[in-house]
């Protein structure tokens, strides 16, 4: 008798040939989304009143401005210049409520911090021989005349220089003026070289002159909400910031 094809007591092969095991498993659930955290709070800065700020000639206050002007729309500040010589006065008798100062300051009573150091330079006549250097030494000083304004910075000592035979100017644009003429140097901070630039006169970096340092001052008796306000932009301090 002919047997009959195919092998007795085997499972049927399915149809997508992956057998029964295949077919018993279920898919498996999709994970399910996180929920979302909620949004944080959003920050009100507290309302400050306005502000009278001091800046000594040469400072450059513009970028805080800004920042204080879309922080707080509603709070005016009044930018007040000062010159070097009546700094201390202007923040002891509350003409301003800060200012922007020059070092050294006396600092009794006096939240001073310390900001920027600005390089020194030689302002020269667009004519001086000390143009054919694209920088100088003291040493390089010695034998010109000196030019120091009543409002100097920097108290430089030159070796070897000479004095003038006329009256200290009255500021540093006078004394800028000077040296276009062709008399002399001057030597003061690069911004107030920019500040008072012409283009009778040539600047050339002072690679071993004093530095002059511009911070940011206030009575420590008078910290305002405006001036705290103030304080936390120029240190970076951000909307969001606490104020630790």
């Amino acid at each position: 008798m002919a047997k009959s094809g195919g092998s007795r007591g085997r499972p049927a092969r399915q149809a997508n040939g992956k057998g029964r095991a295949a077919a018993s498993r279920t898919p498996k659930p999709a994970p399910r989304a996180k929920p979302k955290p909620p949004a944080p709070e959003p920050v009100v800065e507290p309302a400050v009143g306005p502000l009278v700020l001091g800046a000594i000639p040469g400072a450059t206050p513009g970028k805080w401005i800004d920042t204080w002007k879309s922080r707080h729309p509603d709070a005016p500040l009044e930018l007040h210049p000062l010159e070097v010589q009546e700094q201390r006065t202007a923040l002891a008798e509350g003409i301003v409520d800060a200012a922007l100062v020059r070092l050294p300051i006396e600092r009794d009573g006096l939240h001073v911090i310390p900001l920027y150091d600005e390089l020194p330079v030689v302002v020269v006549g667009s004519e001086s021989h000390l143009t054919a250097a694209d920088e100088l030494d003291l040493a390089d000083l010695a034998g010109e005349i000196v030019v120091t304004p009543r409002d100097d910075v920097l108290a430089v000592t030159v070796p070897g220089a000479l004095a003038p035979r006329f009256a200290a100017p009255a500021d540093t644009a006078e004394a800028i003026a000077t040296v276009a003429a062709g008399v002399g140097v001057v030597l003061v901070p690069m911004s107030l070289a920019r500040l008072h630039h012409r283009k009778d006169v040539a600047v050339r970096p002072l690679r071993d002159g004093p530095t002059s340092t511009v911070a940011l001052a206030w009575v420590s008796e008078r910290t305002t909400p405006a001036v705290d306000a103030f304080v936390g932009i120029v240190r970076g301090r951000t909307a969001n910031s606490s104020r630790g």
